[in-house]
């Protein structure tokens, strides 16, 4: 999952199986979350200028994808009365060779196994907003994210311990002691980012089932969101 051009928000296509409760639900809700995110492309990742995602030599052809890992951490946030604050969530996917269909590949939802079903429901419904694609296969699981922080030289998250899935990044090095800032780029839907701190991989891999992937050297960042449900609030005032 990953990738915050802006077509992608053309053509929002609503996740499906959140459709009516996005549209219609009545609950108030907030979040500014920092995300440490990684992917297969180089860095940085073309899929925020391009339709297409970077290509590769796999298994004696060339296709292009993008896969991705990103680790969640809310700041604030509340949905109704639910507090989130400090609620973790993890994002795997593949986007595809060509989401200029409006169409993805695969995702895989996984919630820290402290989060109430309460808290679940908000996460999904904040994630539906938050990336309008329409998913090939799309899934949830439940994890224990056991490793969560950064500063301005590396980020780190791992999920189940890193048996399930890591992210670890380093600074890519400017011309001072602070990191590479990329500003005024969308990030998927959501209305506000403070901008895209750049970092590379050490590693980003998810381990498990048939989608799973390993990749080193490749595109990272971290970058805090913040989102509202007035943000999303239909024309009609709904």
């Amino acid at each position: 999952m990953k990738k915050y051009i802006a077509i992608l928000f053309v053509i929002a296509i609503p996740f499906s199986f959140l459709q009516a409760q996005k549209n219609d639900s009545k609950t108030t809700w907030s979040m500014n979350a920092t995300a440490i995110e990684a992917c297969s492309c180089p860095l940085f990742c073309q899929c925020y200028f391009n339709t297409k995602p970077a290509g590769h030599a796999e298994h004696g052809s060339f296709k292009h994808f993008c896969r991705s890992n990103m680790a969640y951490r809310i700041n604030r946030g509340q949905y109704g009365s639910v507090p989130l604050d400090g609620i973790k969530f993890w994002i795997a996917a593949d986007i595809g060779h060509d989401f200029s269909t409006g169409e993805m590949e695969w995702s895989i939802l996984t919630f820290d196994k402290a989060t109430t079903p309460k808290q679940r429901e908000a996460i999904q419904l904040m994630v539906s907003n938050l990336f309008p694609v329409k998913w090939k296969s799309f899934r949830t699981a439940e994890g224990t994210i056991s490793n969560w922080s950064h500063s301005k030289d590396f980020a780190y998250a791992s999920l189940d311990g890193g048996k399930t899935g890591e992210i670890k990044l380093k600074r890519f090095p400017g011309m001072t002691s602070d990191p590479v800032k990329l500003t005024n780029l969308k990030y998927w839907a959501a209305p506000r980012n403070d901008g895209f701190l750049m970092m590379q991989t050490e590693v980003e891999a998810y381990r498990v089932g048939p989608k799973a992937f390993e990749y080193k050297g490749t595109s990272g960042f971290v970058i805090t969101i913040d989102m509202k449900s007035k943000d999303f609030a239909r024309s009609t005032g709904g």
